[in-house]
């Protein structure tokens, strides 16, 4: 139990136990588990409507817009998404606020106790990620939520977000990611993810593919879904790039809402605002107010996706994992035009490291290679011998960590005779969240100096 201990040392305590068990890029093909646990907690997830979302990047970036937007609309909203920044209570939101500790350790209790029935009773104990979703679930009933904003963790149709009767299945642009488990060609990863529409729900579905297409189209029609489709029945109309990210005007499926100012920078963002417009009007069968949909999306954030960071230079904090996150990075760089740009880069051992290096290379003078804090993290002296084939030498250099490669790489740009107008930090979330760490340590302001003063 974790109500005899300290909230920090329970929280410590708790996450340690939880990263003990199968880590969530281990997927096992069984929704039996899962199933068999929420049972246990009295099918939490049947408590509350839902909105579940899929797709190969962006999702994050998504369900944040679709949570702030049903808030904005009068919904008492759950959201969980995954991975984490820094704290793992990031992936549980309640009302658009991390979970607090009190009630995050409230309901691990709750599940822990029946998870070792579960476990007692499974070839393989629950794993990292069912545990979470369960807990979120649970967080979910007991917070009395009426709207469920639900990221899938990886594919779909085996993901244990999946034991939800989901009302719209929001589906973001799929390329290849996690090929070894989720299939070797766009279309069969199509096939996992189609796995979340379920029979009357509305699948809201960004541009795809005609393969991938063909597969949604086919799996709505199997099951009785109603299928809308980016560019048919709901579009971005117009885009204008701003410093502060983009104005967008949207045809949604109920309204017209034009001379958006979306506080998100990127072709690609402009397009999951549209799909999250389009999701929410299907959610609650109704137009939006044009307002308040400008209200929201001129304050919405999401954290380490092109977030930037004030400094000299600034540096840009972007979780592109894969080639196709890559791709929309690079796009971003050359809308904003920053000048010279020296990227930190540190990618998780099992991802297309050459393909991201070929799709950023074209948008970055200087990588600095390293490694981040995950034992899954490719070695940096690994991904340089990479990066040197596709930048050549003179452009690639190596840090141990990514708190030495943002050094270097300040070094690098103090030292330029050409400045440096921006640093990059990117290729896996947990990078990301490494230098978040490193920099909100570099801005708190050092012990002994008076309130207020600024950080050296």
């Amino acid at each position: 139990m974790t109500a005899t201990r300290a909230p920090d040392e329970a929280l410590v305590a708790v996450e340690r136990e939880l990263l003990a068990r199968w880590p969530e890029t281990r997927m096992d093909p069984t929704l039996d588990r899962i199933l068999l646990l929420l049972e246990l907690l009295g099918r939490p997830q049947c408590d509350y409507r839902s909105i579940h979302i899929t797709g190969t990047n962006g999702k994050t970036s998504t369900a944040r817009m679709i949570e702030a937007l049903l808030a904005a609309c009068g919904r008492r909203t759950g959201r969980l998404t995954s991975p984490h920044l820094v704290s793992m209570r990031e992936r549980i939101c309640l009302e658009q606020e991390p979970i607090d500790a009190a009630r995050f350790l409230s309901a691990y209790d709750a599940v822990a106790e029946q998870a070792r029935r579960v476990d007692a009773t499974s070839e393989h104990p629950l794993s990292f990620f069912e545990m979470t979703v369960a807990i979120s679930y649970l967080a979910f009933a007991t917070h009395r939520v009426d709207a469920a904003v639900v990221e899938v963790g990886m594919g779909g149709r085996w993901d244990a977000t999946n034991m939800i009767d989901a009302d719209v299945a929001a589906i973001l642009p799929i390329a290849m990611d996690h090929a070894g488990y989720l299939g070797d060609t766009p279309e069969a990863i199509a096939v996992e993810k189609s796995g979340i529409i379920k029979p009357g729900a509305v699948c809201v579905s960004a541009q795809q593919s005609p393969g991938v297409a063909d597969v949604l189209r086919g799996h709505a029609a199997a099951v009785g879904a109603r299928l809308v489709v980016e560019g048919t029945d709901f579009a971005v109309t117009a885009r204008t790039v701003t410093t502060a990210g983009q104005v967008v005007s949207i045809r949604g499926l109920r309204g017209e809402y034009v001379d958006l100012p979306l506080a998100l920078h990127g072709d690609h963002q402009a397009q999951n605002a549209a799909v999250a417009i389009a999701s929410v009007e299907a959610f609650l069968n109704a137009p939006l107010d044009v307002e308040l949909v400008r209200q929201v999306l001129r304050q919405v954030s999401s954290p380490g996706r092109f977030e930037v960071r004030a400094g000299t230079p600034p540096v840009v904090l972007d979780a592109a994992h894969n080639p196709h996150g890559a791709e929309a990075l690079a796009r971003n760089l050359a809308e904003v035009a920053p000048g010279r740009t020296i990227a930190v880069l540190a990618v998780m051992a099992d991802k297309d490291d050459r393909a991201v290096l070929r799709e950023l290379e074209h948008a970055v003078d200087v990588v600095v290679c390293s490694r981040n804090s995950s034992p899954r993290s490719l070695p940096g002296d690994a991904l340089a011998v990479t990066a040197r084939a596709v930048f050549g030498a003179a452009r690639v250099h190596v840090a141990r960590d990514v708190s030495s490669g943002l050094a270097l790489a300040r070094a690098l740009a103090a030292a330029a005779q050409e400045p440096a107008d921006l640093i990059l930090v990117t290729g896996s979330v947990v990078t990301v969240g490494d230098a978040a760490e490193v920099l909100t340590s570099d801005a708190e302001p050092h012990q002994g100096d008076p309130p207020g003063a600024p950080a050296p």
